[in-house]
Protein backbone atom coordinates (compact mmCIF):
# COMPACT_ATOMS: atom_id res chain seq x y z
CA UNK A 1 0.00 0.00 0.00
CA UNK A 2 1.40 3.68 -0.84
CA UNK A 3 0.85 6.11 2.02
CA UNK A 4 0.62 9.66 2.28
CA UNK A 5 0.93 11.43 5.29
CA UNK A 6 0.48 15.21 5.22
CA UNK A 7 2.33 17.43 7.74
CA UNK A 8 6.09 17.97 8.90
CA UNK A 9 6.75 17.63 13.04
CA UNK A 10 6.93 15.36 16.16
CA UNK A 11 3.25 14.42 15.12
CA UNK A 12 3.55 13.54 12.01
CA UNK A 13 7.13 11.53 12.88
CA UNK A 14 5.44 9.77 15.01
CA UNK A 15 2.28 8.49 13.22
CA UNK A 16 4.45 7.72 10.47
CA UNK A 17 6.53 5.43 12.74
CA UNK A 18 3.53 3.77 13.80
CA UNK A 19 2.59 2.78 9.94
CA UNK A 20 6.28 1.85 9.64
CA UNK A 21 6.03 -0.98 11.94
CA UNK A 22 2.73 -2.22 10.88
CA UNK A 23 3.16 -5.58 9.98
CA UNK A 24 2.78 -5.38 6.25
CA UNK A 25 5.68 -3.37 4.38
CA UNK A 26 4.35 0.09 2.84
CA UNK A 27 5.56 2.18 0.58
CA UNK A 28 5.62 5.32 2.81
CA UNK A 29 5.52 9.64 1.51
CA UNK A 30 5.24 12.88 3.29
CA UNK A 31 4.28 16.37 2.57
CA UNK A 32 6.27 18.41 3.22
CA UNK A 33 7.68 16.15 5.56
CA UNK A 34 11.31 16.94 7.26
CA UNK A 35 14.86 15.57 6.91
CA UNK A 36 14.29 13.14 10.01
CA UNK A 37 11.10 12.13 8.32
CA UNK A 38 13.06 11.35 5.21
CA UNK A 39 14.40 8.24 7.07
CA UNK A 40 11.10 6.43 6.36
CA UNK A 41 8.90 8.12 4.10
CA UNK A 42 9.91 9.63 0.88
CA UNK A 43 9.00 13.92 0.31
CA UNK A 44 6.61 14.86 -1.29
CA UNK A 45 8.11 18.38 -2.97
CA UNK A 46 5.07 20.28 -4.66
CA UNK A 47 3.89 23.69 -4.84
CA UNK A 48 0.21 23.30 -2.73
CA UNK A 49 -2.64 21.27 -2.03
CA UNK A 50 -4.15 21.49 -5.53
CA UNK A 51 -0.96 19.68 -6.65
CA UNK A 52 -0.26 17.38 -3.91
CA UNK A 53 -3.97 15.52 -5.41
CA UNK A 54 -2.74 15.57 -8.93
CA UNK A 55 0.74 14.10 -7.41
CA UNK A 56 -0.97 11.22 -5.63
CA UNK A 57 -3.11 10.51 -8.31
CA UNK A 58 -0.57 9.94 -10.30
CA UNK A 59 1.49 8.17 -7.98
CA UNK A 60 -1.87 6.00 -7.34
CA UNK A 61 -1.40 6.90 -3.42
CA UNK A 62 -3.85 4.35 -1.62
CA UNK A 63 -4.27 6.40 1.40
CA UNK A 64 -3.99 9.85 2.78
CA UNK A 65 -3.74 10.70 6.29
CA UNK A 66 -3.69 14.20 7.68
CA UNK A 67 -1.44 15.17 9.98
CA UNK A 68 -1.83 18.73 10.92
CA UNK A 69 -4.94 20.46 10.66
CA UNK A 70 -3.59 23.55 7.99
CA UNK A 71 -4.56 21.69 5.30
CA UNK A 72 -7.65 20.09 6.05
CA UNK A 73 -9.40 23.59 5.76
CA UNK A 74 -7.12 25.48 3.42
CA UNK A 75 -8.25 26.01 -0.11
CA UNK A 76 -11.12 23.69 -0.65
CA UNK A 77 -9.87 21.56 2.07
CA UNK A 78 -7.78 18.20 2.00
CA UNK A 79 -10.54 15.69 2.28
CA UNK A 80 -12.73 17.03 -0.05
CA UNK A 81 -9.76 17.41 -3.08
CA UNK A 82 -9.34 13.51 -1.57
CA UNK A 83 -12.70 12.75 -1.79
CA UNK A 84 -12.90 14.10 -5.25
CA UNK A 85 -9.87 12.51 -6.63
CA UNK A 86 -11.04 8.98 -5.26
CA UNK A 87 -8.26 8.65 -2.55
CA UNK A 88 -9.19 7.22 0.50
CA UNK A 89 -8.61 10.26 3.28
CA UNK A 90 -8.38 9.98 7.12
CA UNK A 91 -9.40 12.92 8.28
CA UNK A 92 -12.37 14.88 7.93
CA UNK A 93 -13.96 17.23 4.94
CA UNK A 94 -13.64 21.37 5.72
CA UNK A 95 -16.60 22.12 6.78
CA UNK A 96 -16.25 19.16 9.63
CA UNK A 97 -12.84 20.68 10.36
CA UNK A 98 -14.73 23.90 11.69
CA UNK A 99 -14.71 22.29 15.08
CA UNK A 100 -11.09 22.72 15.42
CA UNK A 101 -10.52 26.04 12.67
CA UNK A 102 -12.87 28.19 14.59
CA UNK A 103 -13.43 28.05 18.42
CA UNK A 104 -16.85 29.59 17.68
CA UNK A 105 -18.32 27.70 15.51
CA UNK A 106 -17.28 24.45 18.35
CA UNK A 107 -18.65 26.69 20.74
CA UNK A 108 -22.18 26.82 18.77
CA UNK A 109 -21.89 22.76 18.24
CA UNK A 110 -21.75 22.09 21.63
CA UNK A 111 -24.21 23.91 22.99
CA UNK A 112 -26.60 23.12 20.39
CA UNK A 113 -25.75 19.67 21.78
CA UNK A 114 -26.07 19.81 25.11
CA UNK A 115 -22.34 19.12 25.56
CA UNK A 116 -20.85 20.33 28.86
CA UNK A 117 -18.84 23.16 28.10
CA UNK A 118 -18.08 26.74 29.71
CA UNK A 119 -20.33 29.75 29.45
CA UNK A 120 -19.29 32.24 26.87
CA UNK A 121 -19.67 35.23 24.41
CA UNK A 122 -18.08 36.72 21.58
CA UNK A 123 -16.36 39.60 20.75
CA UNK A 124 -15.69 41.56 17.43
CA UNK A 125 -13.82 44.23 18.91
CA UNK A 126 -11.45 45.32 21.27
CA UNK A 127 -14.12 47.93 23.02
CA UNK A 128 -16.46 44.74 23.05
CA UNK A 129 -14.20 42.19 23.88
CA UNK A 130 -13.20 44.55 27.13
CA UNK A 131 -16.74 45.61 28.11
CA UNK A 132 -17.67 41.47 28.35
CA UNK A 133 -14.19 41.00 31.02
CA UNK A 134 -16.82 40.52 34.52
CA UNK A 135 -14.74 38.44 36.18
CA UNK A 136 -10.86 36.99 36.66
CA UNK A 137 -9.26 34.80 35.80
CA UNK A 138 -10.82 34.75 32.40
CA UNK A 139 -10.30 32.66 28.85
CA UNK A 140 -10.04 34.50 25.91
CA UNK A 141 -9.60 32.41 22.15
CA UNK A 142 -8.61 33.49 18.91
CA UNK A 143 -11.32 32.08 16.22
CA UNK A 144 -9.12 30.72 14.69
CA UNK A 145 -5.97 28.41 14.41
CA UNK A 146 -2.87 29.90 15.59
CA UNK A 147 -0.87 26.78 15.92
CA UNK A 148 -1.35 26.25 19.74
CA UNK A 149 -0.89 29.60 20.61
CA UNK A 150 -4.44 31.35 20.24
CA UNK A 151 -5.28 30.91 23.84
CA UNK A 152 -4.90 33.19 27.24
CA UNK A 153 -5.81 32.21 30.39
CA UNK A 154 -5.54 36.00 31.84
CA UNK A 155 -5.71 36.12 35.77
CA UNK A 156 -6.30 39.82 35.69
CA UNK A 157 -7.86 42.82 33.64
CA UNK A 158 -4.39 43.83 32.58
CA UNK A 159 -3.13 40.70 31.15
CA UNK A 160 -6.88 40.33 28.98
CA UNK A 161 -6.71 43.74 27.75
CA UNK A 162 -3.38 43.26 26.67
CA UNK A 163 -4.03 39.97 24.80
CA UNK A 164 -7.53 41.71 23.49
CA UNK A 165 -4.97 44.11 21.79
CA UNK A 166 -2.63 41.86 20.11
CA UNK A 167 -5.98 39.60 18.89
CA UNK A 168 -8.48 42.69 18.08
CA UNK A 169 -6.02 45.37 17.25
CA UNK A 170 -2.25 44.59 16.76
CA UNK A 171 -4.27 41.10 14.80
CA UNK A 172 -1.18 39.06 14.99
CA UNK A 173 -2.94 35.94 14.26
CA UNK A 174 -5.09 37.93 11.49
CA UNK A 175 -8.58 38.45 10.83
CA UNK A 176 -11.13 36.73 13.41
CA UNK A 177 -13.14 37.15 16.62
CA UNK A 178 -12.74 36.61 20.07
CA UNK A 179 -14.10 34.23 22.28
CA UNK A 180 -14.33 35.17 25.75
CA UNK A 181 -14.85 32.08 28.39
CA UNK A 182 -15.74 31.40 31.48
CA UNK A 183 -12.29 29.68 33.44
CA UNK A 184 -13.02 26.70 34.61
CA UNK A 185 -10.38 24.70 37.17
CA UNK A 186 -9.65 21.11 37.29
CA UNK A 187 -6.86 18.88 35.75
CA UNK A 188 -7.35 18.12 32.08
CA UNK A 189 -7.69 15.15 29.52
CA UNK A 190 -6.91 14.56 26.58
CA UNK A 191 -9.41 11.79 24.84
CA UNK A 192 -8.63 10.70 21.36
CA UNK A 193 -11.40 9.00 19.03
CA UNK A 194 -11.37 7.37 16.05
CA UNK A 195 -14.77 8.63 14.47
CA UNK A 196 -15.99 7.19 11.38
CA UNK A 197 -19.38 8.25 10.48
CA UNK A 198 -21.47 7.34 12.81
CA UNK A 199 -18.79 4.52 14.47
CA UNK A 200 -16.35 5.47 16.89
CA UNK A 201 -13.71 4.19 18.89
CA UNK A 202 -11.89 5.63 22.25
CA UNK A 203 -8.26 5.50 22.10
CA UNK A 204 -5.64 5.85 24.84
CA UNK A 205 -6.39 8.92 26.74
CA UNK A 206 -3.44 11.42 27.14
CA UNK A 207 -2.29 14.52 29.32
CA UNK A 208 -0.43 17.35 28.05
CA UNK A 209 1.30 20.65 29.60
CA UNK A 210 1.02 23.27 27.60
CA UNK A 211 2.44 26.42 29.28
CA UNK A 212 6.25 26.56 28.96
CA UNK A 213 7.52 26.68 32.44
CA UNK A 214 7.35 24.68 35.81
CA UNK A 215 4.45 24.28 37.76
CA UNK A 216 2.16 25.52 34.36
CA UNK A 217 4.12 29.29 34.51
CA UNK A 218 4.58 31.14 31.36
CA UNK A 219 2.74 31.50 28.27
CA UNK A 220 1.84 28.67 26.47
CA UNK A 221 2.87 26.77 24.20
CA UNK A 222 2.32 24.15 21.27
CA UNK A 223 2.87 21.53 24.99
CA UNK A 224 5.76 20.85 26.43
CA UNK A 225 5.17 17.14 27.20
CA UNK A 226 2.27 14.36 27.67
CA UNK A 227 1.65 11.43 29.45
CA UNK A 228 -0.76 8.30 28.07
CA UNK A 229 -1.70 5.76 30.04
CA UNK A 230 -5.09 3.88 30.56
CA UNK A 231 -4.74 4.59 34.02
CA UNK A 232 -5.10 8.58 34.01
CA UNK A 233 -8.99 7.59 33.70
CA UNK A 234 -11.22 5.17 36.10
CA UNK A 235 -13.70 3.22 33.58
CA UNK A 236 -16.45 4.94 35.83
CA UNK A 237 -14.83 8.53 33.89
CA UNK A 238 -14.45 7.47 30.76
CA UNK A 239 -18.20 5.74 30.60
CA UNK A 240 -18.92 9.24 31.65
CA UNK A 241 -17.11 11.02 29.12
CA UNK A 242 -18.33 8.50 26.11
CA UNK A 243 -22.34 9.01 27.35
CA UNK A 244 -21.92 12.57 27.88
CA UNK A 245 -19.18 13.61 25.14
CA UNK A 246 -18.30 11.15 22.81
CA UNK A 247 -21.05 9.79 21.74
CA UNK A 248 -23.03 12.82 21.64
CA UNK A 249 -20.57 14.73 19.51
CA UNK A 250 -20.15 11.55 16.88
CA UNK A 251 -24.20 12.00 17.00
CA UNK A 252 -24.25 15.61 16.51
CA UNK A 253 -22.01 15.51 13.70
CA UNK A 254 -24.64 13.15 11.85
CA UNK A 255 -27.49 15.31 13.08
CA UNK A 256 -25.75 18.55 11.15
CA UNK A 257 -24.67 16.70 8.13
CA UNK A 258 -21.28 17.28 8.71
CA UNK A 259 -19.15 13.85 7.36
CA UNK A 260 -16.11 12.61 9.62
CA UNK A 261 -13.85 10.37 9.35
CA UNK A 262 -10.22 10.73 11.56
CA UNK A 263 -9.09 11.39 14.41
CA UNK A 264 -10.67 13.36 17.07
CA UNK A 265 -9.37 14.73 19.86
CA UNK A 266 -11.56 15.97 23.02
CA UNK A 267 -10.16 18.46 25.13
CA UNK A 268 -11.65 18.03 28.57
CA UNK A 269 -11.23 19.86 32.18
CA UNK A 270 -12.34 17.85 34.71
CA UNK A 271 -13.97 20.09 37.09
CA UNK A 272 -15.50 19.53 40.46
CA UNK A 273 -18.92 19.42 39.21
CA UNK A 274 -18.03 17.03 36.15
CA UNK A 275 -16.03 16.96 33.01
CA UNK A 276 -16.45 19.86 30.69
CA UNK A 277 -15.60 20.28 27.19
CA UNK A 278 -12.40 22.76 26.28
CA UNK A 279 -11.86 22.16 22.60
CA UNK A 280 -12.15 20.20 19.98
CA UNK A 281 -8.57 19.37 17.13
CA UNK A 282 -9.92 17.48 14.39
CA UNK A 283 -6.44 15.25 14.58
CA UNK A 284 -3.86 13.52 16.53
CA UNK A 285 -2.49 16.04 19.03
CA UNK A 286 0.63 16.85 19.67
CA UNK A 287 2.83 16.35 21.88
CA UNK A 288 0.26 13.34 22.81
CA UNK A 289 0.76 11.31 19.76
CA UNK A 290 4.38 11.30 20.07
CA UNK A 291 2.80 9.66 23.37
CA UNK A 292 0.41 7.55 22.64
CA UNK A 293 1.29 6.26 19.32
CA UNK A 294 4.58 4.20 20.75
CA UNK A 295 1.68 2.17 22.82
CA UNK A 296 -0.08 1.32 19.35
CA UNK A 297 0.32 -2.64 18.68
CA UNK A 298 -1.75 -4.27 15.69
CA UNK A 299 -2.21 -3.26 11.93
CA UNK A 300 -2.51 0.45 12.79
CA UNK A 301 -1.95 1.17 8.86
CA UNK A 302 -4.71 -1.11 7.66
CA UNK A 303 -6.51 0.17 10.47
CA UNK A 304 -6.63 3.43 9.18
CA UNK A 305 -6.91 2.51 5.66
CA UNK A 306 -9.97 0.66 6.33
CA UNK A 307 -11.65 3.29 8.71
CA UNK A 308 -10.90 5.75 5.74
CA UNK A 309 -12.91 3.62 3.25
CA UNK A 310 -15.86 3.45 6.22
CA UNK A 311 -15.08 0.36 7.99
CA UNK A 312 -14.02 1.10 11.48
CA UNK A 313 -12.75 -2.38 12.85
CA UNK A 314 -11.38 -1.74 16.59
CA UNK A 315 -9.82 -4.88 16.63
CA UNK A 316 -7.21 -4.46 14.41
CA UNK A 317 -5.22 -2.49 17.55
CA UNK A 318 -4.66 -2.81 20.92
CA UNK A 319 -2.68 -0.71 22.85
CA UNK A 320 0.03 -1.48 25.54
CA UNK A 321 -0.34 -1.58 29.13
CA UNK A 322 1.60 0.86 31.59
CA UNK A 323 2.76 4.41 30.74
CA UNK A 324 4.21 6.77 28.16
CA UNK A 325 6.05 9.85 28.53
CA UNK A 326 6.89 12.15 26.16
CA UNK A 327 9.46 14.92 26.71
CA UNK A 328 9.57 18.31 24.54
CA UNK A 329 13.15 20.16 23.87
CA UNK A 330 12.37 23.98 22.75
CA UNK A 331 14.36 26.30 21.54
CA UNK A 332 15.63 29.47 22.88
CA UNK A 333 12.75 32.01 22.89
CA UNK A 334 10.11 30.09 22.10
CA UNK A 335 7.35 30.46 22.65
CA UNK A 336 7.55 34.19 21.74
CA UNK A 337 10.15 33.07 19.12
CA UNK A 338 12.59 30.13 18.45
CA UNK A 339 16.17 30.38 17.34
CA UNK A 340 17.29 28.18 14.51
CA UNK A 341 20.36 26.82 13.34
CA UNK A 342 21.71 25.61 17.32
CA UNK A 343 23.59 22.57 16.66
CA UNK A 344 21.95 19.15 18.51
CA UNK A 345 24.34 16.86 20.65
CA UNK A 346 23.70 13.54 22.00
CA UNK A 347 21.05 11.72 19.81
CA UNK A 348 22.93 8.78 19.12
CA UNK A 349 23.01 8.09 22.56
CA UNK A 350 19.56 7.64 23.67
CA UNK A 351 18.50 4.54 24.44
CA UNK A 352 15.64 2.21 25.03
CA UNK A 353 13.42 5.57 24.12
CA UNK A 354 12.43 7.17 20.86
CA UNK A 355 12.94 10.02 19.63
CA UNK A 356 10.40 12.10 17.34
CA UNK A 357 11.64 15.27 15.44
CA UNK A 358 9.21 18.69 15.96
CA UNK A 359 11.56 21.28 14.47
CA UNK A 360 14.93 20.26 13.09
CA UNK A 361 16.81 19.90 9.82
CA UNK A 362 20.19 18.86 8.71
CA UNK A 363 23.40 21.08 8.37
CA UNK A 364 25.73 20.87 5.24
CA UNK A 365 27.76 18.10 7.73
CA UNK A 366 24.73 16.16 8.45
CA UNK A 367 24.45 17.30 11.64
CA UNK A 368 20.97 18.08 12.89
CA UNK A 369 20.10 21.62 14.41
CA UNK A 370 17.02 23.46 15.58
CA UNK A 371 14.66 24.64 12.90
CA UNK A 372 11.23 25.59 15.02
CA UNK A 373 10.29 26.35 19.10
CA UNK A 374 9.43 22.75 19.68
CA UNK A 375 12.46 20.79 18.80
CA UNK A 376 12.85 17.44 20.09
CA UNK A 377 10.39 14.82 21.93
CA UNK A 378 11.82 11.81 23.85
CA UNK A 379 9.32 8.84 24.75
CA UNK A 380 10.03 6.30 26.82
CA UNK A 381 7.51 3.89 28.52
CA UNK A 382 7.36 1.65 31.94
CA UNK A 383 5.17 0.01 33.70
CA UNK A 384 4.70 2.45 36.26
CA UNK A 385 4.60 6.52 35.69
CA UNK A 386 7.43 6.57 38.00
CA UNK A 387 9.44 4.12 36.04
CA UNK A 388 8.59 5.87 32.33
CA UNK A 389 9.06 9.49 33.57
CA UNK A 390 12.55 8.50 35.66
CA UNK A 391 13.33 6.86 31.91
CA UNK A 392 12.12 9.80 29.66
CA UNK A 393 14.32 12.22 31.88
CA UNK A 394 16.97 10.16 31.56
CA UNK A 395 17.39 9.90 28.18
CA UNK A 396 16.25 13.35 27.39
CA UNK A 397 19.56 14.81 29.28
CA UNK A 398 21.52 12.89 26.83
CA UNK A 399 20.58 15.59 24.13
CA UNK A 400 21.93 19.01 24.47
CA UNK A 401 21.95 22.53 22.00
CA UNK A 402 22.57 25.92 23.02
CA UNK A 403 19.23 28.00 24.66
CA UNK A 404 17.30 24.21 25.41
CA UNK A 405 14.40 24.61 27.25
CA UNK A 406 12.51 21.78 28.83
CA UNK A 407 9.96 21.46 32.06
CA UNK A 408 11.26 19.24 35.11
CA UNK A 409 7.92 18.78 36.35
CA UNK A 410 6.08 16.29 33.29
CA UNK A 411 4.60 13.87 34.97
CA UNK A 412 4.76 14.79 38.21
CA UNK A 413 2.74 18.34 38.43
CA UNK A 414 -1.38 17.19 38.76
CA UNK A 415 -0.12 13.49 40.06
CA UNK A 416 0.64 14.55 43.83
Amino acid sequence: MKILVTGKGGREHALITALSESPQTHELYSYPGSDAIASLATRVDVAGLPELIQWMKDNAIDLCVAGEEAWLVKDRGLANLCAEAGIPCWGPYKESAQLEASKIFAKRFLQRHGIPTADFTIATTAAEAKAALNRFPIVLKFDGLAAGKGVAVCPDRAEAEAFIDDVLEKRIFGAGDLLIEQCLSGPEISIFVSVCDDQYQILMPARDYKRIGDNDQGPNTGGMGAVASRQLATPELMQQIENEMVKVTVQGLQKDGLKYRGFLYFGIMLTPTGPQMLEYNCRFGDPEAEAVMPMVRGDFANYVFEAAKGSLNPELIQFAEGWSICLISASAGYPASSRNGDVISGLETVQGARVYHCGTRQNTEGQFETNGGRVLAVVAQGNTREEARDKAYAESKKVTFDGLQRRNDIATMHFE
